[in-house]
């Protein structure tokens, strides 16, 4: 039975067609049979002709004994009818309960549960025949859609706390302006207003220009390219030597060959990383960079005061700063934290026991060319 529930539909359908079939004939045959052993137990009438020539007339069939031979005949012409196609029926009941009944009962449950907006809920899984991969099918784009929703669903609590945040830091530049010019209306403003008007304007125009750079890095398209792990260490060497300066830079990079990253995402979350820990060290800098199977993790720690608890538990946030200070609105490590999850992974921050901070960022990696050559083989 489960060699035929994984069977293909068509050849599994033959099968039960033929057996089916098969099992009618014999069975018409029997009856047949059966009926001919039952005739001869009556006077048939006619003549009987012996080797010799003599003629001797049977005897004739009363009324009664007639019509039991013609319901025998009537059972025969019947049989060889109805048996044969009421296999063919039967056939076809047992190729719907063994073949089609639960692939299209688990179809319509999950077409309604997605008509109704519920994508919570798995499809089992039927059998290895065609229906049983459009199920398997139909489960991975229920699966997609529901990752689909729940990521339109954290961008748009995103772009709330987003909105949120930048209406609150947006505040204080505002008020300071709208004071400014009452000043100048009335005639009492300093010397230092038009600066103090400048300075503001010049912050005001910062916080749009974060709004922007993170509606680019949320419409990104994730590019990978093969790249080796030799290029990537010059890469960082390069990074930490320009970022910072003066530090003792501790590097360390696994042999990882040949990897399929997205080269500039890797470099933006680099840059962001090693120029915060750059700006709260007070000393020492290590920056390594592992793999795990198909995860790569960039790490990076310092010696500085480490991170605040609430940003350890609850992550970066947009414009979320760590120090008071017009150049920096803290968006460093938000949006790195948009593009590992743009290249499938994450952004980690904690404190070190011996103290200062560490950030690790994950980037899971795509297969390169040789690595696909290989698995068709």
């Amino acid at each position: 039975m489960e060699r035929l529930k994984n069977m293909e539909l068509k050849r599994c359908f033959f099968l039960l067609s033929v057996l089916c079939l098969a099992t009618a004939l014999f069975l018409t045959f029997a009856i047949y049979l059966l009926c001919a052993k039952a005739a001869e137990r009556f006077p048939s009438g006619g003549i009987s002709i012996d080797f010799d020539g003599m003629v001797t007339e049977l005897a004739e069939p009363d009324l009664q004994q007639r019509q039991i031979l013609k319901l025998l005949d009537g059972i025969r012409l019947f049989s060889a009818v109805l048996l044969p196609a009421g296999g063919l029926g039967i056939a076809g009941i047992l190729f719907y309960h063994l073949k089609l009944k639960r692939p299209i009962a688990v179809l319509q449950m999950g077409t309604e549960r997605i008509r109704s907006h519920d994508l919570n809920f798995s499809l089992p899984e039927i059998s290895a025949d065609e229906l049983g991969q459009i199920c398997a099918a139909f489960e991975m784009m229920r699966a997609e859609l529901l990752k689909t929703n729940r990521e339109l669903w954290q961008q748009a609590e995103e772009r709330k706390r987003l909105n949120a945040a930048f209406a609150h830091d947006l505040r204080n530049p505002v008020t300071v302006l709208k004071g400014s010019i009452r000043l100048m209306k009335s005639g009492r403003a300093d010397e230092h207003t038009l600066e103090r008007m400048d300075r503001y304007v010049q912050r005001i125009e910062q916080y749009v220009e974060a709004m922007s750079s993170i509606q680019r890095l949320e419409q990104l398209r994730v590019r990978p390219c093969e790249m080796t792990g030799s290029v990537l260490r010059e890469e960082l060497e390069e990074t930490a030597r320009l970022l910072a300066p003066g530090t003792d830079i501790r590097l360390s990079v696994t042999d990882l060959g040949t990897i399929r990253i997205d080269h500039g995402i890797f470099l933006t979350v680099a840059e962001n990383i090693i120029g915060n820990a750059a700006r709260f060290a007070h000393e020492k800098l290590e920056i390594r960079l592992t793999q795990a199977g198909d995860v790569l993790g960039l790490i990076v720690s310092d010696d500085g005061p480490g991170f605040p608890a609430e940003l350890v538990k609850n992550g970066p946030k947009p414009f979320g700063k760590l120090e008071e200070s017009p150049e920096h609105l803290g968006m460093g490590l938000y949006g790195s934290s948009l593009l590992c999850l743009k290249h499938g992974g994450e952004l980690q921050m904690k404190n070190l026991p011996a103290g200062g901070a560490e950030v690790t960022a994950f980037f899971v990696l795509q297969k390169t060319c040789s690595e696909k050559k290989i698995e068709k083989s």
